[in-house]
């Protein structure tokens, strides 16, 4: 065991602690048209409303390094208007500016039996006070030197029925006052799990480990309806994380009352919308749908020679069912093949999806950039660049990337990066601003991953300098997707106020099966290299995507499982 004197606390009593750089966009929002519950600060989810508090007083500083930027720091919310009720309190690092949030809430007497998507039999109220907490942690050996200053982290223990939303932390063994949360009818919350480890002292400290997470829905996505409430989880090692005894709200609205209208959502795309910029050497460009059908593309069938020609907006193409092998798209044959594979550049659009996120207290604005071509990977070994011949081109590519925005306020709060395989979200602070709050989005050459700065990204192994290229830069070549853009769907919006084109309900591949074997290549490259290289490389080639392989064509973005899901994370 360990106390205060070896794990540095910072004290609130003792210690004041520089104010933390904060973060804002570059500018400010713009007064979004008017709507209905957007971008009006408050947010109904049936018997309850939330707002966002993003002003937070300083409790303490776990810094288990004594490097202050690598030091985590916890946080009460403040400013909250009467009425309304803390849920618990926040966390995050240090090495980031001061940008998070936590929901307050309060009740809106919404209990009348007319209210059919509300489940309360018995006229419960939807809040309560906790009954009392438990110590769930606490850096203390028992010495009575050590208890002053220390952490003190506690869950409140919510009547029967109700459910907890976040911890309390306190600078003092005292417990918090019962007034200082409160707890949630349970019908009115929805599963949460852990997300990013924010603390862990089992390194430094084995003998009293200890673990600090953000939290998020279990169910997310276009129908998922849990809402993040921005508290935290902490647990110490011996209790398990499966169930995390605090849970998430959830939105009881059937309306979804906080989404964007469709002139918000233009509002937003003029506002925030990236420009997309594409390597210098780039050899193969985006271009409209339309474009490539008219250019030649042809429409292949199982079992038949002669492929058919594709209508300008896809209407002969077959719809709805699923991915059966039974049709796929392809280049013309003829000598248009080539200009075909580069691209339109000038002409081409984003494709825009607009779907509910976290339970419509976001809204994701997934823009999808369509390629004709994809062209072959570049490897890397050490200091050598191997260009691959064949591996890693196919015919026709979806990528896309995606804007959240946040339905209190209408701020961008983080842009998800689609790449290959996987992705990763980024805050805005993390992201590159070209003018005024659109930001920039760089195209990886030949593959078209979507980065949120220029550099050499490796798919593959770091450690070992082994994988494949993704390299970014800016260029002349780009797309604004604040004009260049056509909103495809927003299903939330109503049969009728989107029209979805023809060729998004084809759900077959968008280019035809490649015949050679890429694992050749791949081999006669591992027999060029040292012995002592060849299993490591072996290995690394062993877990790249089936995707890079190019052996059969992608599929179209409903076909995705981030249309109707979240993004992989």
């Amino acid at each position: 065991m360990f106390g205060c004197k070896c794990f540095h606390w910072s004290r609130v009593l003792d210690f004041s602690p520089p104010e933390p750089e904060s973060f804002s966009l570059p500018a400010p929002i713009p007064q979004w048209p008017q709507g209905h519950g957007f971008a009006t600060e408050r947010i109904n989810l049936g018997e309850i409303e939330v707002l966002k508090i993003t002003k937070f007083e300083f409790i303490l500083e776990c810094n288990l390094l004594q490097d202050k930027k690598k030091g985590v720091s916890f946080y009460k919310p403040v400013g909250i208007p009467d009425g309304f009720f803390c849920l618990g309190h926040y966390c995050q690092s240090n090495d980031q500016p001061l940008r998070g949030f936590v929901l307050v809430v309060r009740e809106v007497g919404l209990r009348e039996p007319q209210n059919s998507f509300i489940c309360n039999p018995d006229n419960s109220p939807p809040l309560l006070s906790p009954l009392d907490y438990t110590l769930v942690w606490s850096p203390d050996d028992g010495s009575e030197e050590n208890l002053e200053g220390c952490g003190y982290f506690w869950l409140p223990q919510p009547p029967e029925g109700y459910k907890a939303m976040g911890f309390v932390v306190t600078n003092k063994p005292d417990k918090p006052e019962l007034e200082e949360v409160r707890c949630i009818r349970a019908d009115l919350t929805d599963k949460c799990e852990t997300y990013c480890l924010i603390l862990d002292t089992s390194s430094k400290f084995p003998k009293l480990p200890f673990q600090v997470w953000s939290t998020r829905p279990s169910h997310r996505g276009m129908l998922g309806r849990g809402v993040s409430v921005g508290t935290f989880f902490c647990s110490t090692y011996w209790s398990s994380t499966e169930d995390l005894h605090i849970a998430c709200l959830k939105n009881s609205d059937p309306i979804l009352h906080a989404m964007p209208d469709l002139d918000q959502i233009h509002a937003l795309i003029r506002h925030y919308g990236p420009t997309v910029y594409f390597h210098p050497d780039e050899a193969y460009f985006p271009s409209p749908v339309s474009w490539f059908f008219k250019n030649g593309a042809i429409l292949c069938k199982k079992n038949e020679l002669v492929g058919e020609a594709i209508d300008p907006e896809g209407s002969n193409l077959p719809v709805g069912g699923t991915n059966d092998g039974e049709y796929w798209i392809d280049m013309p044959s003829d000598d248009r093949r080539e200009s075909v594979m580069q691209g339109n550049l000038e002409n081409a659009k984003l494709y825009i999806h607009v779907k509910p996120a976290l339970g419509g207290t976001f809204t994701d604005i997934v823009m999808w950039v369509f390629c004709p071509f994809n062209g072959p990977a570049t490897l890397k070994i050490g200091i050598m660049n191997l260009a691959l011949s064949k591996i890693g081109q196919h015919v026709c590519d979806w990528e896309h990337f995606t804007l959240r925005v946040s339905n209190f306020t209408g701020e961008l709060w983080s842009i998800y990066f689609s790449q290959h395989s996987g992705g990763q979200w980024v805050d805005a602070f993390d992201l590159e601003f070209i003018e005024g709050n659109k930001t920039i989005v760089y195209s990886s050459k030949s593959g078209h991953a979507s980065f949120p700065h220029p550099g050499s990204y490796l798919q593959g192994s770091k450690k070992l300098g082994i994988g494949v290229r993704n390299d970014a830069a800016r260029s002349d070549y780009y797309m604004d997707s604040s004009i260049q853009y056509e909103i495809i769907a927003a299903e939330y919006l109503g049969d009728g106020v989107v029209s979805e084109p023809c060729w998004l309900q084809y759900m077959r591949e968008w280019g035809p099966t490649i015949v050679y074997d890429s694992r050749t290549e791949l081999d006669k490259i591992i027999k060029l290299l040292p012995l002592m290289l060849r299993y490591s490389v072996e290995n690394i080639f062993d877990k790249f995507p089936l995707e890079l392989y190019g052996e059969e064509g992608p599929t179209g973005p409903k076909e995705k499982n981030n249309w109707v899901g979240d993004e992989r994370s």
